[in-house]
């Protein structure tokens, strides 16, 4: 299929009354008279299960033949309020325990995604707060999450590819062989191959020794948006999800989601999901198989292709702004834009300020497929795979690297220790997500700005020698680095139309993938 804007037929227009809302109850279990809420049960989200390609309702069949479907349902399932009866709680240890050793003991206990992911509403945003460091966490939003995983995983994929031929040289040469590690124009120091194959990783920079980067969590320390997905169900909801994916990998076995993520055990240590198989149940509350195989596969399949982040009004002052940022050198490590290779997705979706098309909030969205259709002579609907081609994330503003910032961002850990290295926060969405820092410590843009120091100490200081006006210009186009809220935004998936009755709380447009679905008259 060529990629072009997607659009919605008029045959398809009345589908655009269903509420595309922040669903977080069950309508099956709380029915209401606006019809709101999840249209499907936990049972029938779960369906066939995992299944193949061939296996209708499986999760399997979904993400390949219906993969927007496949993304609506990964959104239902993150909002999804989780009860008792299902599997939700305790948390792990249920708050007791050597919280030293076993950080999970300080998070906290959300019936759903959302408790920590959802503002703004009804989006993977951020708003929540755990305790799993002495002076605490923000969540952090999760637009854009694929984009990251993928650029992290292409980086390296890189970096690993400069050590091989490091090692292949030494052993040619019979000399020791040092080269500078680069990745997507990013520098990672150096290493130094021996002619006996060891490894000196002394002098690498930012990275793990074992050149893994890991995008995720303010200090990077996770790779994969489906180890993301096991492990916070089970430390801030209580629900032990069952992966043979995950657990396969645990054990040293090399996988492929079906996300398209290649997770090898053999180079990349993660631990085993908490459930062994669909009738353990660890946390013995009575409830066995909480998060089977088809949730965990449908919520990685919705992250990684979750909307980016919104560039809001720009105008002159924004353009001088984004001029100062890279003057006073904050562009060297928050690097504007990235590309990756191979994009996994199957669609994108462009927001920007658009006040003609807008409806509620002055923002319009725009869907391009990003897929290829098959036709396998199945009998069942084609497959939609993702075209798997280049793509130029822009305005992410992040090198994927930790770097320490001085003593005002180093953090205490329970056991005694002081973290000094975090990974560069990437800088789009940040006009919403006050307050800044991965503490919540800095109440304003200006705050966390002036907070930074050690390997940023420079570029703080140049901010902070600013006029007034240069300092205002680059805070205004900061603040034009916006999430938003999907359901609330006018697409041409759903433009709207202010001559809805009631209107704009109903007819405002949003971004509705159920017009998209091999079959729109079935709600999610």
């Amino acid at each position: 299929m060529a990629a072009k804007e997607i659009g919605i037929s008029g045959s398809l227009a009345l589908l655009l009354s269903i509420s595309a809302s922040a669903q977080l109850i069950d309508h099956t279990r709380s029915p209401n008279a606006e019809g709101e809420g999840i249209r499907k049960s936990y049972a029938e989200q779960i369906g066939a299960g995992r299944g193949d390609w061939s296996t209708p309702d499986s999760s399997s069949f979904i993400i390949a033949r219906d993969p927007f479907r496949a993304i609506r349902r990964g959104r239902q399932l993150f909002n999804r309020k989780f009860s008792k009866e299902q599997g939700h709680g305790p948390i792990v240890g249920d708050g007791q325990g050597d919280i030293n050793t076993i950080l999970a003991i300080g998070a906290g206990l959300s019936d759903s995604c959302a408790g920590c992911h959802g503002l703004p509403r009804g989006s993977a945003g951020f708003g929540g707060v755990v305790v799993t460091r002495p002076d605490s966490r923000n969540a952090p939003h999760l637009f854009g999450l694929g984009l990251r995983e993928m650029l992290g995983d292409e980086m390296t994929a890189e970096l690993r590819v400069q050590r091989a031929e490091a090692i292949r040289a030494a052993c040619m040469t019979q000399s020791r062989v040092v080269r500078t590690l680069r990745a997507k124009g990013v520098e990672f120091g150096e290493i130094t191959a021996n002619p006996d194959g060891r490894v000196d990783v002394s002098n690498v920079k930012g990275v793990d020794p074992d050149l893994r980067v890991r995008p995720f969590f303010a200090h990077g320390g996770a790779y994969s948006i489906r180890d993301f997905i096991v492990g916070a169900l089970q430390n801030e909801m209580g629900l032990q999800a069952v992966d043979s994916d995950l657990t396969q990998a645990a054990a040293g076995g090399r996988i492929v989601t079906p996300a398209g993520m290649v997770v090898d055990g053999y180079l990349d240590k993660l631990d085993s999901p908490p459930a062994t198989d669909a009738q353990a149940d660890p946390d013995e509350d009575g409830v066995a198989n909480e998060a089977p195989q088809a949730a965990v596969d449908f919520l990685e399949f919705y992250l990684l292709n979750y909307l980016k982040p919104a560039l809001g009004e720009q105008n002159e002052g924004t353009a001088r702004g984004r001029d100062v940022f890279n003057q006073v050198g904050c562009a060297s490590c928050h690097v504007s834009d990235l590309k990756i290779d191979h994009d996994r997705r199957v669609a994108d979706v462009e927001t920007v300020h658009d006040p003609v098309n807008g409806m509620f909030n002055s923002l319009f969205a725009t869907a391009t497929p990003l897929f290829e259709t098959v036709e396998d002579s199945s009998g069942h609907p084609s497959v939609k795979q993702p075209a798997g081609k280049p793509f130029l994330v822009r305005d992410i503003f992040t090198d994927f690297k930790r770097h320490d910032l001085g003593p005002d961002f180093h953090e205490r850990d329970y056991d005694g220790t002081m973290r000094n290295e975090f990974m560069t926060l990437p800088l789009w969405g940040v006009g919403s997500t006050p307050p800044y820092g991965h503490d919540g410590r800095s109440m304003t843009l200006n705050d966390v700005i002036l907070r930074h120091g050690g390997e940023a100490q420079a570029a703080r200081d140049a901010y902070a020698a600013l006029s007034r006006l240069d300092r205002q210009d680059m805070l205004e186009f900061l603040r034009s680095l916006i999430l938003f809220p999907p359901d609330d935004t006018a697409s041409n998936l759903n433009p709207g139309s202010r001559s809805t009755e009631y209107f704009p709380q109903r007819g405002h447009g949003s971004i509705a993938l159920t017009v998209l679905f091999n079959d729109p008259r079935d709600p999610e």
